[in-house]
């Protein structure tokens, strides 16, 4: 079942949804999703001298990105076919029950502007900010403004809650972060990789 915006609602007020900060619950709840901001901080692909990434190599993939702060009166302009990881100003805490998923806003998706590549999704128990895959398929340019509504999540009740959610009893790579987060793909299992 899809939560309804009444549902968001009693969620947040019960408080075992968190959507934080969550500063125009008028303008940012939807019928059926909660549209979330664009922070401030992006992480850009390094292209020079990388002859290409190893998923499974012991150098971290943060060794081949930069990070950029945009100031808040400032822009961040996307080129066609750049691809960056921008991050959400609101920080979530998704309860064992629900899971979430992170969407485009359809006005920047008419402008070729898209935030998720695979990574759509946040599981039981996730908290923190949300890193978005950010790309531009389009041919012009596009400018994304820190503080402008980029995404939104949509909420699925499961039939049950999640035995073992996201998190540290996991090993989850991602739990608590903040800021947009550069893959952590070297530390899975199949790469012989500790969980960070």
């Amino acid at each position: 079942m899809i939560l309804s915006d009444a549902d968001i609602r009693r969620r947040l007020e019960d408080g075992d949804l968190v959507i934080e900060p969550l500063d125009d619950p008028e303008l940012q709840i939807q019928p059926a999703s909660v549209d979330l901001r664009l922070g401030r901080e992006f992480l850009e692909f390094e292209n020079a001298n990388i002859p290409c990434i190893h998923p499974g190599s012991e150098r971290e993939v943060d060794e081949y990105v930069r990070e950029v702060v945009v100031d808040r009166d400032a822009e961040f302009v996307l080129h066609p076919g750049d691809f960056v990881l921008g991050t959400t100003v609101e920080q979530v805490e998704i309860p064992a029950d629900l899971i979430a998923h992170v969407e485009g806003r359809s006005s920047l998706g008419r402008l070729a502007v898209v935030v998720h590549a695979t990574a759509g999704l946040c599981d039981p128990g996730y908290q923190g900010q949300i890193t978005l895959e950010l790309s531009n398929l389009g041919t012009a340019p596009v400018a994304l403004s820190p503080g402008m509504r980029i995404s939104q999540l949509t909420f699925t009740e499961l039939t049950s809650p999640a035995e073992r959610p996201y998190g540290s009893e996991r090993g989850s790579k991602y739990q608590g972060q903040s800021g947009p987060q550069a893959s952590r793909i070297q530390h899975d299992d199949e790469f012989g990789g500790d969980q960070v």
